[in-house]
């Protein structure tokens, strides 16, 4: 993209930059991004994962916040609800 910023090699990286990451975001789940990553917590701390892909939680609904346990498929999105009839 000629209007992105580009780093010059060395001169302005620092400590701590990383190749770009791919991110895909599910609307009905969890954010995929591609691995390693550290997260950075709202309270100070860190998560990490080395793995390839981790999924990470955006209804915050998981145990294991911030990584995606599934929980939101527990239960039914508010479309399903309305529509069921009983």
């Amino acid at each position: 993209m000629p209007n992105a910023p580009q780093l010059e090699p060395d001169r302005d990286r620092q400590p701590g930059d990383a190749d770009a990451r791919r991110v895909m975001i599910d609307p009905a789940g969890p954010m995929l991004v591609e691995g390693p990553v550290e997260i950075a917590l709202p309270g100070g701390g860190t998560a990490r994962s080395e793995r390839f892909m981790v999924a990470l939680c955006t209804c915050h609904r998981s145990a294991d916040f911030p990584w995606c346990d599934t929980s939101h498929r527990r239960r039914p999105c508010r479309r399903e609800k309305k529509g069921s009839a009983e």
